[in-house]
């Protein structure tokens, strides 16, 4: 079963073959290699990263559903405002499934925290999913969205309009989250005089809403209560 909103941005490829595929993949996100097969973390409960932006459980969907609606964004930005010609198919494709081998080199430690595996050690991420993407047949261009999305520090930067706003998307939504996480890691220090570990992003706005509305009291407050919540889920 696809996460629902990712599913509602996989249905808004029009061309059904990329369509299909994309959903193949994003069912069976495995990659095998001397007769190993590697699958890593479920997409749901992987995060998209391990320290910069997304480092929580459910990152990894967090981060392609709100670069992939920033990339359709910045599309009606460029057909109704620049007047330019953009192929959603590619920009939606190739969004949704730039990252789509990280969760395969994440695994959960004996501590419950999030590590490497050992896969992560001989390849990375970017060069698992453009193998991947060619042996499964993905068109040419497709592959090059996926190769380029790291802008300058990609194998290849942007040579198509597709590929320059799936990279912006991406780069805006990292960085949107890692600035919301530091903000309200900010706050909760300064509030309660330590370090909140392990931040997602509804409690790092649930911080900084408190900030807000009810000051440095309401802060306190928050992160009372986060701590209460974060309990009982362990309890639970």
């Amino acid at each position: 079963m696809l996460h629902p909103e990712l599913k509602l941005l996989v249905y808004k490829i029009r061309n059904r073959d990329l369509r299909r595929k994309v959903i193949e993949l994003l069912k069976n996100p495995v990659f095998e290699i001397d007769g190993k097969v590697y699958s890593g973390l479920p997409l749901e409960i992987s995060p998209a990263g391990l320290s910069h932006h997304h480092s929580y459980p459910g990152g990894f969907i967090e981060h392609v559903v709100s670069s992939t609606r920033l990339a359709l964004a910045i599309c009606d930005s460029v057909e109704k405002v620049y007047h330019g010609k953009v192929n959603r198919d590619l920009v939606i494709a190739g969004t949704i499934l730039h990252d789509i081998f990280k969760p395969l080199t994440y695994a959960v430690g004996e501590n419950g925290s999030i590590t490497s595996t050992d896969l992560a050690d001989y390849m990375d991420h970017l060069s698992i999913v453009i193998s991947e993407l060619v042996r499964r047949g993905f068109p040419l261009e497709l592959i090059h969205v996926v190769s380029a999305h790291h802008g300058e520090n990609s194998p290849i930067k942007p040579h198509t309009i597709e590929a320059l706003i799936c990279h912006l998307a991406d780069l805006v939504d990292s960085k949107l989250n890692n600035e919301i996480l530091r903000a309200a890691s900010f706050l909760a220090r300064k509030a309660v005089g330590e370090d909140l570990q392990g931040l997602n992003s509804r409690e790092a706005f649930e911080i900084i809403l408190a900030k807000a509305e009810e000051g440095w009291e309401g802060v306190k407050e928050a992160v009372k209560k986060i701590k209460q919540d974060r309990e009982k889920m362990c309890k639970s």
